[in-house]
């Protein structure tokens, strides 16, 4: 065991030193096989970044605003997504078959909003992942929770098991209530899943020093929408993620609750990889919702 006794904190990050790519356009994929990198190249694009659109919030809490009708509010912004990130109950019966849209499908659960969040197990057989074309599975990882040792090795569990047949893993970095959103905890949790295994990590965006968690964490680092804010400061947290080096974002209520969904995600999209500034994104949403402000 390492002695922690006179452990230093990092400091030297060389945030303005890029990531090789090794010839690959997704972070910490190179080496990879070539099934893998084929599902990678599906969620990330030419510039290595990423616009997922998240509504698996049913697995743990029920219908939610916006999301009571997934056929109805979610499948038409499909085509403005990269990738969709989804249950595999919802993707059969809500979604279309012959479409082409990456998919991410959760790979974890058990408890619902009632009970302790982390307790969580591994809920989807990667054999059943394949049969649903899936580009990716994801599983939360509670790092300091309860579940902490259970979480790490379902995700774990999980990457064994996608290296057999080519499916990258999503790590979500799950922030509790008790837990602080700083660079010190996210910077350890994204480190933590990169380095035993998963191949993306999806976290939360935090205002100091954001660029050392995402330059410490050798794979692609996606940040979670969270929950709603007014348009601007969801757009702002948007462009300061991308600023700071995240490959992306995976936002779900910041999109599907508003007035006008599809204007939201093109707005996002303007940001990820048109390199539209915050006053350019919202006069966007603006324009494409017709005037609206939520």
């Amino acid at each position: 065991m390492a002695d922690l006794e006179g452990n230093l904190n990092a400091k030297n990050f060389h945030t303005e030193t890029p990531t090789p790519d090794y010839g690959f356009h997704v972070k910490g994929a190179s080496h990879l096989d070539f099934g893998m990198k084929r599902r990678l190249s599906r969620i990330f694009q030419a510039d290595g970044r990423t616009v997922m659109l998240a509504f698996d919030h049913g697995y743990f809490q029920g219908p939610t605003r916006g999301l009571e009708r997934v056929d109805l509010n979610i499948v038409p912004l499909g085509p403005w997504a990269d990738a969709l990130m989804g249950t595999r109950g919802i993707f059969r019966s809500s979604f279309p078959a012959d479409g082409n849209m990456p998919l991410v499908v959760r790979a974890s659960g058990g408890p619902s909003i009632l009970r302790e969040l982390s307790d969580e197990h591994v809920a989807l057989d990667m054999a059943d992942a394949v049969r649903l074309d899936s580009s990716a599975v994801a599983v939360q990882v509670f790092v300091g929770g309860e579940h902490e040792s259970r979480s790490i090795q379902n995700m774990t569990t999980l990457v064994d098991q996608g290296m057999k047949v080519g499916i990258p893993v999503l790590g979500v970095t799950a922030v509790g209530k008790n837990l602080v959103r700083d660079s010190r905890y996210l910077g350890l949790a994204t480190r933590m899943i990169a380095e035993l295994g998963a191949q993306m990590v999806k976290t939360y965006y935090c205002e100091q020093d954001f660029e050392e968690v995402v330059a410490g964490c050798p794979v692609p680092v996606i940040v979670a929408g969270g929950k709603k804010l007014p348009v601007p400061e969801a757009l702002d947290m948007a462009y300061r993620s991308i600023q700071a080096g995240a490959a992306g974002l995976d936002m779900g209520r910041n999109i599907f609750q508003r007035q006008s969904p599809s204007a939201m995600i093109q707005a996002v999209r303007g940001v990820v990889h048109d390199g539209l500034n915050v006053a350019e994104a919202v006069e966007q949403y603006r324009e494409l919702s017709g005037g609206l402000t939520d």
